[in-house]
């Protein structure tokens, strides 16, 4: 099965992202990865929509290249509007091919924090359970900030693609129910 991955940063390209829909939906897939934000495919230009009708073209390139299903997911970036547009995409029907659409509230960066004892092992060192990690004002910087406390020499988007191997999914899900959880569900019914 051939999945076309899409996503907008070199944190989830790093492998990240990948394996985390690798461990929800175990099924040898093959990706292939691109970015959001590719100029031919960006759609935030006129009136209202703009995360849908990307998400529309997006399904549409999927298509065109021969992928069998895709897996796109944006940041929220304090936008609540994208989730009720990727929700909208999500139902589709114009273009009959599988997808999983997520939004990580506030950012990507966030699942990453969701899971102490994999921060732990990861970063080699204690690491305290993290506030809600949806809820934490800038998560990229938290994060940014643990791994310096690590005197880790690995860059970070090296130690995401680490915690996503590491972190404990269904803690990674209640710990992240509007973003994480959802996507969660919607990559293991592809």
């Amino acid at each position: 099965m051939r999945a076309l991955l899409v996503s907008e940063g070199k944190h989830e390209q790093s492998g990240a992202l990948q394996t985390l829909v690798n461990r929800l939906a175990p099924m040898g897939i093959e990706f292939g990865l691109d970015r959001v934000s590719r100029s031919d495919i960006h759609a935030h230009h006129g009136k209202g929509r703009g995360c849908f009708k990307t998400a529309v073209r997006w399904l549409g390139e999927a298509k065109k290249q021969g992928f069998d299903l895709l897996i796109l997911v944006i940041d929220e970036d304090g936008r609540r509007e994208r989730i009720s547009e990727f929700n909208q995409a999500q139902q589709y029907e114009k273009i009959d091919l599988r997808r999983a659409f997520g939004v990580a509230i506030r950012t990507f960066d966030a699942w990453m924090l969701a899971d102490e004892r994999a921060l732990t092992s990861v970063l080699g060192y204690p690491v305290a359970r993290q506030a809600n990690p949806e809820e934490i004002e800038d998560p990229k910087q938290r994060c940014t900030d643990l791994h310096k406390a690590s005197q880790k020499q690995e860059a970070l988007r090296d130690i995401y693609a680490c915690l996503a191997k590491a972190v404990d999914i269904p803690v990674l899900e209640a710990r992240c129910p509007k973003g994480f959880a959802p996507f969660a569900s919607r990559v293991r019914f592809l």
